[in-house]
């Protein structure tokens, strides 16, 4: 919505027609002999070795899946094992022309990738460099395992390294490159820029854009190329990634030096099927998958086709798609013909395709091929190609041997106390900037921002010095508290960014972000496509590089836009890794009450029912700031709940109010809000105020003098005081604004049972809203929790109220027949 931008009508209404450019398909014609004033003997040697390599490698898992044993060697691998056999020669001719500083993100088929890539890094770095990374690598426990029985040079223990660090993570062990945590499809080895292979079906198609946004953004040499399937094109993330690639902003508002587009490649490793669909013909209607990139920008994404049967046709397009990510004009889009001679995974029986079509393919295979390219040219000889394979094959089964003995290579033991898992799902670091060092690029001093000159009028306080309540306009209040922490991490950490949408201009949902626009410069704040997954995931992308994103989806409700990202990919990464990388990444979320059904949803018990989330939700302007900067300095996903309902009230528990600079309040720690002796009631959220009134008439009315905590947080969540305070109270009552079934107030409620059990002289009590869709606003007070509810819940199951009529039946058998009735 920049105002330099305007939508004319007279533009907008004119007559005309779009014309498309011509796509190339399987251009590249040139044969070995003619590409040898381009790569030396020795170079395509090596590429016959690498595709050599993978094929061997794949074999080898094919074999042990299938039979239980390959040469000799046996073992039973349970754990999947999608192969690529077949695909080899685009795994290598990608690879080939790619620097150390150029990522690449796959698939659940990436073996190949990550192999190929580990080759080519192996073959541009120096013996120096090789053996710091080996050595320096989760300690050198890879290494150790692979030097005992090392022969030849530094590049030869460097690829001992590589195929047996990724087959033993593929096995589980504790030595593979990822301690055993990702396996087959999630292995990775960021040293040689191999990044997280991804089991979710377009997976990287979004995170591989965050990646190249971290590269953009922070001025990091090198590309990104996003590996995945032909089916991945009809999936949400990978389409909502495109476009969020493509924005006319990187190359029409961004300012220079960062205007241009993102360093990024999409391969669709095109070999036909997704599983037993076939794309072609089939379950897309693209014919071409090329074509994509038509629709998209005025470039067309620069798509082409390309044979992945010859790695020199790879190779020459990624020389010539890096040529033109180098000017600015990406990202491009790739599409690989290829294809795989097994199934979707060894226990894939093919009843999808004929025999006689892989046959076809199996007569074009692009090792053999290959092979008689490089005889024909005079390049090397039968016995040469047939020497290739027997070392390999040695290579490869030495690393098979160590692989699966358990006493070279454990596994990791996970029923330890403080295991590898434990000490993994968070990395629980304090780190302020994730670049030391590097001066944040602002455009004015944040003394000099128009609303930070604004709140210093402003009371910090709820109340004036005489203790008389001020009115909230007068006051710094909970929009301002998140403001306050996050335009101060803008000016401490030069790789934090903020987008989603309406971050800049508008001044950010419910005006929160009003102010940041001044401050900062496009490329650390701007709107992204309503693109919820690919907002998510894009951040995960570039946390996974080494930056810090603080990403917001408007409204809780949206989450479920962006499901995969969120509960399968920002939560896992730091764990599947063996927790070597951080995901130092926010995402704000506010809780709606007058949006109705779809816009006013309280989903904090979904977030923390999946391991490796962070959840907090202040309900008062304090907390608001001091947990918003433990989150912008920690290094692990937090989902930050924030109640539409609290936005501009100001602070009314803290003496003082608000301090003006840093402070943390810790995660995990609830507050006591008023000490009390009879009746406990532990609050999540907006429902702390209602909580304050019901417990104002419980004692005024009924003498119950009620001790009131406010969780503040979710996951972490320290009991111990709730416990010490239900020792006292021996009662307790918990409420929230979530749906009661299924609540997490539940999960809270039984630990304080299992915990404080003899305590107790009543069951724990949760009040939550009600098991419907949320109603228009006008009605709201029939659905979510208000004192009246809270007293009734009292009366009913924990304290009868002398003279009490209950307002609304909570009854044992009201609730029997609710749940009965799904209600």
């Amino acid at each position: 919505m920049p105002k330099s931008q305007m939508v004319d009508p007279q533009q907008m209404r004119k007559s005309g027609k779009i014309e498309f450019q011509s796509i190339p398909v399987n251009q590249y014609q040139k044969s070995v002999k003619q590409e040898l004033s381009r790569y030396t003997p020795v170079d395509l040697k090596r590429i016959q070795r690498d595709m050599v390599v993978i094929r061997t490698f794949e074999t080898m898992l094919n074999e042990i899946k299938l039979r239980g044993a390959w040469l000799g060697v046996e073992y039973m691998h349970a754990g999947p094992a999608h192969l690529s056999l077949g695909q080899e020669a685009a795994a290598v001719g990608q690879a080939y022309h790619l620097d150390i500083a150029d990522h690449i993100y796959g698939s659940h088929r990436s073996h190949g990738e990550i192999l190929a890539k580990g080759l080519s890094a192996i073959q541009k770095l120096d013996d120096q460099r090789l053996m710091s990374i080996m050595k320096n690598y989760f300690d050198g426990q890879c290494l150790r395992i692979v030097e005992k029985d090392a022969s030849g040079s530094v590049k030869d223990l460097a690829v001992d390294f590589l195929i047996y660090g990724t087959l033993a993570e593929i096995f589980g062990r504790e030595a593979g490159f990822n301690k055993g945590m990702g396996g087959s499809m999630h292995a990775f080895f960021p040293p040689f820029g191999i990044y997280p292979n991804n089991a979710i079906v377009g997976g990287s198609g979004d995170i591989s854009v965050g990646a190249a946004l971290y590269k953009k953004i922070n001025r990091k040499n090198g590309i990104v190329i996003g590996n995945i399937g032909d089916a991945s094109s009809a999936c949400g993330p990978v389409w909502e990634g495109i476009c969020l690639a493509t924005m006319d902003q990187y190359k029409k508002l961004w300012a220079e030096p960062y205007r241009g587009g993102l360093p990024l490649i999409l391969n669709f490793v095109n070999n036909f099927y997704g599983m037993g669909g076939q794309t072609c013909g089939e379950t897309m209607g693209y014919e071409v998958l090329a074509r994509l990139g038509a629709g998209v920008n005025p470039e067309q994404m620069h798509a082409e086709r390309i044979d992945g049967y010859n790695p020199l046709a790879v190779a020459d397009a990624i020389l010539r798609k890096k040529e033109i990510l180098a000017k600015g004009d990406g990202p491009v889009l790739l599409d690989t013909i290829t294809y795989r001679y097994s199934g979707h995974s060894p226990s894939d029986q093919g009843s999808y395709r004929e025999k006689s079509e892989v046959e076809a393919w199996q007569a074009h295979d692009p090792i053999t091929g290959f092979a008689d390219e490089l005889i024909k040219a005079k390049v090397c000889t039968k016995e040469d190609i047939e020497n290739i394979h027997k070392t390999i094959e040695g290579v490869v089964l030495k690393a098979c041997k160590k692989a699966v003995d358990l006493t070279i290579s454990p596994r990791a033991d996970l029923k330890k106390a403080n295991g590898l898992l434990d000490r993994t799902m968070f990395s629980n670091q304090k780190i302020e900037s994730m670049e030391p060092g590097r001066k944040p690029e602002t455009l004015m001093s944040i003394a000099d921002n128009p609303r930070v000159k604004s709140l210093v009028e402003k009371s910090r306080s709820a109340f004036d010095a005489n203790g008389q309540r001020l009115k909230d306009s007068k006051c710094v209040v909970f929009r301002d508290a998140i403001f306050e922490a996050v335009i101060d991490q803008f000016y401490k950490d030069p790789t934090l960014v903020a987008y989603g949408e309406e971050n800049r201009d508008w001044g950010g949902a419910f005006a929160v972000y009003r102010g940041l626009t001044e401050a900062l410069p496009y490329h650390r704040l701007f709107n992204s496509p309503i693109s919820e997954g690919a907002i998510v995931g894009s951040a995960c992308g570039y946390a996974l590089e080494g930056g810090r994103a603080l990403v917001e989806l408007m409204y809780c409700d949206f989450m479920g836009r962006a499901g995969d990202e969120l509960f399968n990919q920002l939560c896992k990464w730091q764990s599947m890794s063996g927790g070597l990388l951080k995901m130092p990444v926010v995402l704000r979320v506010s809780v709606g009450s007058k949006y109705g059904a779809q816009h006013s949803q309280d989903w904090s018990s979904i977030c923390a029912h999946i391991p490796g989330l962070k959840a907090v939700f202040p309900a008062t302007p304090y907390d608001a700031k001091g947990l918003m900067y433990s989150a912008l300095t920690g290094t692990d996903p937090v989902v930050f709940f924030e109640s539409q309902r609290l936005y501009g009230i100001a602070e009314e528990f803290v003496a003082g109010g608000i301090p003006t600079g840093y402070y943390e309040v810790p995660f995990g720690e609830p507050a006591i809000r008023k000490t009390g002796k009879d009746l406990t009631i532990l609050t999540i959220g907006a429902t702390l105020y209602r909580a304050m009134k019901a417990a104002k008439e419980l004692e005024e009315k009924y003498g119950i003098n009620c001790e009131v905590i406010d969780a503040r947080s979710i996951v972490p969540f320290d009991y111990t005081m709730v416990l010490e305070s239900v020792k006292k109270t021996r009662k307790i009552l918990l409420t929230s604004d979530a749906c009661e079934r299924g609540s997490y107030l539940h999960t809270m409620a039984s630990k304080i049972t299992q915990l404080a059990f003899d305590e107790l002289d009543a069951p724990p009590v949760v009040v939550g809203a009600k098991n419907w869709i949320t109603p228009p606003d006008e009605i709201e007070d029939a659905f979510f929790p208000f004192p009246s509810d809270m007293l009734d819940a009292v009366h009913e199951h924990i304290l009868p109220l002398k003279g009490y009529s209950v307002k609304r039946d909570c009854s044992a058998k009201e609730l029997i027949r609710r749940d009965t009735e799904a209600l």
